[in-house]
């Protein structure tokens, strides 16, 4: 087996290329490769190229929210943790998880429902512009596509990417017809590091930085 000699700077442009090359002709949504690579590169599973749905000028939306503040709430905290804040600060925006918060563990507790229905409500009632980046908790998709309908939240996108199988596809599928901006993988796959990815991906194609 003969191994590539590659510096260590030279790694993830190297990767890239290597992406665009398997790629091949695969047809992308103009304005989401970025999105799309970086899933891929993160996961090293093509599928992404196939499976990310993406409401009409979702992406043009997203960074112009972001432009103008909005925050990124998320459902983990490992989403949290690997979302780029430095970047988001630039323009006023800060990323938030409720999950481990007392009122929300307290709340869901009460009323029978999990930590992530209790943080999406807890997040609409927030005075901010919010992005969503869902990548663990159906049930979160669920309450965000209830309090749409009910007019209690205008989320500026919905990243909708939970991993797993019990109300995974059908959450998905809630969102797309929920008439608010999202990003969405089909089907079981995704996962924190896949939200933390696209919400990622936007900050770098705001700043010019990294957007291989």
């Amino acid at each position: 087996m003969k191994l590539e000699k590659v510096r260590p700077m030279e790694i993830e442009t190297r990767s890239f290329e290597i992406i665009t090359e398997e790629l091949g002709d695969t047809p992308l949504v103009p304005g989401t490769e970025l999105i799309v690579k970086r899933c891929i590169h993160t996961s090293a599973d093509f599928d992404y190229a196939k499976n990310l749905c993406f409401s009409e000028k979702a992406v043009d939306q997203a960074l112009q929210a972001i432009r103008e503040g909005a925050c990124i709430v998320t459902d983990t905290q490992m989403a949290k943790a690997g979302i780029n804040k430095r970047a988001l600060a630039r323009y006023g925006g800060e990323v938030f998880c409720f999950m481990s918060d007392e009122d929300v563990m307290a709340e869901a507790k009460k009323n029978g429902t999990t930590r992530a229905v209790a943080s999406m409500d807890k997040a609409a009632a927030m005075e901010k512009k919010l992005i969503f980046a869902i990548g663990n908790a159906p049930t979160a998709l669920i309450r965000l596509y209830e309090l749409i309908r009910e007019n209690k939240i205008r989320p500026e996108l919905i990243i909708g990417v939970p991993v797993g199988f019990v109300n995974v596809v059908q959450s998905k599928e809630l969102i797309m017809e929920a008439g608010v901006p999202y990003i969405v993988a089909k089907g079981r796959k995704g996962g924190s590091n896949i939200a933390a990815c696209i919400c990622n991906a936007l900050l770098y194609m705001l700043n010019n930085d990294r957007g291989i």
